[in-house]
């Protein structure tokens, strides 16, 4: 396992850079925390310049990049620019994936060009008040008349919803009224009638708005179906490593600009008569922040290699989320100790990458559950 870097991953490295300062700089990343300004305008600006193409094969319009790269892209943007990482990761690593494995031919022959070219958006519309971790718990129904699918319930903390382009629906169409069997997925326009939004307030992730959908008997076409009628959930588990591979990276990258921040503090800030970062505490503080992130980043390029090859990842990927949005939960908790007021006053990037870590643990799969995966696969 070779990690690294090629020539061209160091130039689509430093290409993200360059796009993330001229575009999303840490004031612009302020700016819009503080007004809860998405910049969805920004997956257009990647589509142009290549970055949504590069998982995805050339017989879609992509380049065929391996995931190791894929990676380093989101950990770069993770870094610096972490609204990106976000946007970039929900584009590439679930709709794009989600269209690739269990999407049918019309629909990646419609959508693909379209992902690659403009930048479509996606939510993933699984989350219940009744089933979040427990997946299976779906209680929202869809029911086939003539052509069409008429779809009922609620669902809630669903990501993007009211500005994806495409929810990425899971719905129970079998007759039992709960477990695996029976789920299916159903790609939902967001302006299907019948479709609604109601905002969730949040303490973090601004830019990443939050939302519960009613379904008041929305129609869609039978040929919105995604994958097979049943397979819901066995399609969903199918996509989950490339994910968590890109939460993972991008976690990094956001976990090592809080030891950057930490680090360029202590540099700086005197008392004493000193630089802080002389004192034993805050220089043992600063090297255990950075063993995590390394840690994390280690993780994370193994998942990204086990994915580029082929070979089985789900251990893997469930330890990757764990370790990497824990070191990230770790090192903006430590990072706001040393920092202090500094770092407490709400100007301060370190808060809000602090008030940004907590959601991860919990957010895309709970930690808890993610060690029973990881139990499960060591055959306990």
């Amino acid at each position: 396992m070779d990690f690294s870097l090629t020539e061209e991953q160091r130039q689509i490295v430093n290409s993200v850079e360059r796009f993330l300062e001229r575009h999303l700089p840490p004031e612009e990343q302020a700016r819009r925390d503080a007004q809860h300004d998405p910049p969805y305008h920004l997956l257009k600006v990647m589509a142009d310049d290549g970055l949504l193409a590069l998982p995805f094969p050339q017989a879609q319009g992509g380049l065929g990049s391996g995931w190791d790269t894929v990676a380093l892209v989101q950990e770069t943007m993770g870094r610096k620019g972490w609204m990106a990482a976000s946007l970039f990761n929900r584009a590439v690593g679930f709709g794009g994936m989600s269209l690739m494995t269990y999407g049918t031919e019309a629909q990646k022959a419609a959508l693909m060009p379209r992902l690659i070219g403009e930048g479509l958006l996606f939510a993933l519309g699984l989350t219940e008040p009744q089933a979040g971790s427990d997946a299976a718990a779906v209680a929202t129904r869809a029911r086939r008349a003539d052509d069409t699918w008429i779809i009922t319930g609620r669902k809630s903390w669903i990501s993007d919803a009211a500005q994806a382009d495409f929810i990425v629906t899971v719905v129970r169409t079998g007759e039992s009224a709960s477990g695996r069997e029976g789920l299916s997925i159903l790609l939902v326009p967001k302006d299907t009638p019948g479709v609604s939004f109601t905002p969730l307030p949040k303490v973090g992730n601004n830019a990443l708005p939050s939302y519960e959908i009613a379904f008041d008997g929305a129609e869609v076409p039978a040929e919105a179906l995604m994958g097979e009628e049943g397979k819901g959930f066995v399609h969903l588990m199918s996509t989950l490593h490339y994910a968590r591979a890109g939460l993972a990276a991008a976690v990094t990258g956001a976990a090592q600009r809080a030891v950057d921040l930490t680090l360029a503090h202590v540099t700086e800030r005197e008392q004493f008569g000193r630089p802080i970062g002389k004192f034993q505490v805050i220089r043992h503080r600063l090297a255990d922040m950075q063993m995590r992130v390394d840690q994390s980043r280690l993780i994370s390029w193994h998942l990204a290699w086990l994915i580029r090859e082929g070979l089985p990842s789900r251990r893997h990927a469930a330890q990757a989320k764990v370790i990497a949005t824990e070191a990230l939960q770790y090192v903006t908790q430590h990072g706001m100790q040393t920092l202090a007021s500094a770092g407490y006053i709400i100007e301060s990037e370190m808060q809000r990458l602090w008030r940004d870590a907590r959601l991860y643990s919990f957010g895309e799969g709970s930690n808890e559950i993610q060690r029973n995966t990881i139990a499960r696969e060591l055959g306990l």
